[in-house]
């Protein structure tokens, strides 16, 4: 089983899984204190597991694909999620896994298969699958924070609660530098990619609240997406939280310095906790070389919500 970090055995509280999709910041990830899964990709047809940079450079990873190296994803199998669950089950400590948004990926489907059959067969052990709907960094904020609610005293259904509320109040913003890879694994048409690149448009993304990603607008030219990165960053941080900021790139350091020296311009913002770090191949074997992403805790983005959903929460009795 691909663990690339383990949490020590516990006696209190509860055990946090997570996987590698959070792109963590690898010294970070050392000293969490939870179980991080490694997600496979696959690079010119050889499985690989995602081992935050142990075994690759983002640049050299970066590079490859630059090169026109192939790159392609697989969701963690019920199996590998059926082994790590019954590891926990064997200690007995109650479980929350934090998975991978399930509108990117079937790994959410498959934790929770493996996780009916290891009750099934462990009557009474408390495990809980949670989807995270947060792609990227976003995930190791709502990661972060969750340990900090866990070792505040939180028990393992509290914090699923805490959990299922907390992941709509995480933002986050992506710029990328180029759309053919997205075309390349058939996400978007080749001609828009192509269009794209004529006209030098850098698309601005997002992601909704079940953790799709959504296209926010454009911008023309990369100085121009940056500053549209600062302007979403400026809009919607909650400066009183004191929670830290991701900024994070694939294989663009210069432009996330940049983005991270702008922050630090901001009003409040100047001694913030920024936790720079790389897009994992993962992720990056989708959105490719270049692109670069900012996340953080900000307003509830539910309260955002259409007339259509108003009205089903009224059907509901939910306001």
């Amino acid at each position: 089983m691909p663990i690339v970090t383990k949490a020590a055995p516990r006696t209190d509280g509860c055990r946090i899984g997570v996987d590698t999709t959070c792109d963590f910041n690898p010294e970070i990830a050392a000293t969490l204190d939870v179980d991080i899964i490694g997600f496979p990709y696959i690079l010119d047809g050889v499985p690989h597991d995602d081992d935050l940079w142990q075994s690759m450079t983002p640049q050299g990873f970066y590079d490859l694909m630059r090169e026109g190296h192939k790159t392609s994803t697989s969701a963690t199998s019920v199996g590998r999620y059926l082994e790590y669950f019954e590891s926990c089950a064997e200690e007995g400590t109650p479980t929350v896994f934090l998975a991978f948004t399930s509108a990117l990926s079937s790994a959410y489907n498959n934790a929770c298969t493996a996780a009916d059959q290891v009750r099934a067969e462990h009557p009474g052990f408390e495990l809980y699958v949670v989807d995270n709907c947060l792609p990227s960094a976003a995930g190791e904020l709502l990661a972060l924070e969750a340990v900090h609610q866990r070792d505040a005293g939180l028990t393992a259904q509290e914090l699923v609660t805490w959990a299922e509320e907390a992941k709509s109040y995480v933002h986050g913003y992506f710029t990328l530098d180029s759309l053919h890879f997205l075309a390349a694994g058939g996400r978007i048409p080749p001609a828009a990619a192509q269009l794209s690149s004529k006209l030098d448009i850098k698309a601005m993304l997002s992601f909704d609240l079940t953790g799709s990603l959504t296209l926010t607008g454009v911008a023309r030219g990369r100085k121009k997406a940056l500053k549209n990165l600062l302007k979403s960053f400026r809009d919607n941080y909650d400066v009183s939280s004191g929670l830290p900021v991701s900024i994070i790139s694939a294989d663009s350091e210069k432009d996330a310095s940049w983005l991270e020296a702008a922050v630090r311009k901001e009003p409040g913002c100047e001694g913030l906790n920024i936790i720079r770090g790389a897009v994992g191949p993962t992720i990056g074997a989708h959105v490719g070389p270049g692109m670069v992403a900012i996340l953080f805790w900000g307003r509830n983005r539910a309260e955002k919500i259409s007339v259509s959903d108003r009205i089903a929460r009224r059907v509901r009795g939910e306001a």
